[in-house]
C-alpha cells in the first residue's frame, strides 16, 4: 500500500538532520515513502543503509514526500582509502514527481558531500540515473569490488549502477579499481 500525504499544504520545506536527530516516526513515514518507489523492491537492508548519517527530506506539511541520505564509508581507489559520503534512501513520492524534488535533495546531498567528503557515490537505479548524470555524478568506468570476509571479490554485475561524484581537488581515475567496504545485503 503507498502511502498517501495527507496534509498537502502545498508548502514545501526542506529539512536536514542526522539520524540521531529525526524522531522514529518520521523515520518510518521517510522509510514507507521511499519503499512505495521502489514498488517494494526497497529490502531491510536497503533502509538500514541510509541510518548513521545525514537525511535530507523534503516535507508537504509534516508528511515527507522526499528523502535522501548520505553516510560515510570508505572506497579504497589508486591504493589511497576516500572517506565517501554515500548516497541511500533516494526517493520521492510518485504524487510528486517531477516537481523538482529530486533536485532539491540532490543540491543538498552535493553540499554535504563536497563540505565533508573526498567524494560521492552511489549506486544508481536505471529511474535514476539520467537525474544523476544531469547533475555531474560520473558512471564508473572501471572495475568494483568489495572487501569481504574472504578478501577483495570483484563485484562486476554493479559496476553499471555505480556513480560518483569527484570532489574538486582529489585525483580520480574512473577507469581504475573502485573497492566498497563490507556491508550486509547490496555492497554497493
Amino acid at each position: 500500500m503507498q502511502p498517501s500525504p495527507t496534509s498537502g499544504s502545498g508548502a514545501l520545506t526542506l529539512r536536514t538532520a542526522h539520524t540521531s536527530e529525526v524522531s522514529g516516526d518520521e523515520l518510518a513515514a521517510a522509510h514507507a515513502m521511499v519503499a512505495s518507489t521502489f514498488d517494494e523492491e526497497f529490502s531491510a537492508h536497503d533502509w538500514e543503509h541510509a541510518l548513521g548519517g545525514m537525511h535530507v527530506l523534503v516535507h508537504d506539511g509534516t508528511e515527507p514526500v522526499g528523502h535522501a541520505a548520505v553516510v560515510q564509508r570508505r572506497l579504497l581507489h589508486g591504493g589511497r582509502p576516500l572517506r565517501t559520503g554515500y548516497v541511500e534512501g533516494v526517493g520521492v513520492h510518485r504524487q510528486y514527481q517531477r516537481r523538482g524534488i529530486g533536485g532539491m535533495l540532490m543540491t543538498e546531498i552535493e553540499r554535504i558531500v563536497t563540505a565533508a567528503y573526498d567524494l560521492g557515490a552511489l549506486g544508481a537505479t536505471d529511474a535514476g540515473a539520467p537525474l544523476y548524470r544531469a547533475r555531474g555524478w560520473l558512471p564508473w568506468q572501471g572495475t568494483a569490488a568489495a572487501f569481504t570476509p574472504d578478501g577483495i571479490v570483484p563485484t562486476p554485475e554493479d559496476v553499471q549502477f555505480v556513480h560518483v561524484f569527484p570532489v574538486e581537488g582529489q585525483p580520480l581515475d574512473r577507469t581504475g579499481e573502485l573497492v566498497c567496504d563490507w556491508r550486509s545485503g547490496d555492497v554497493w
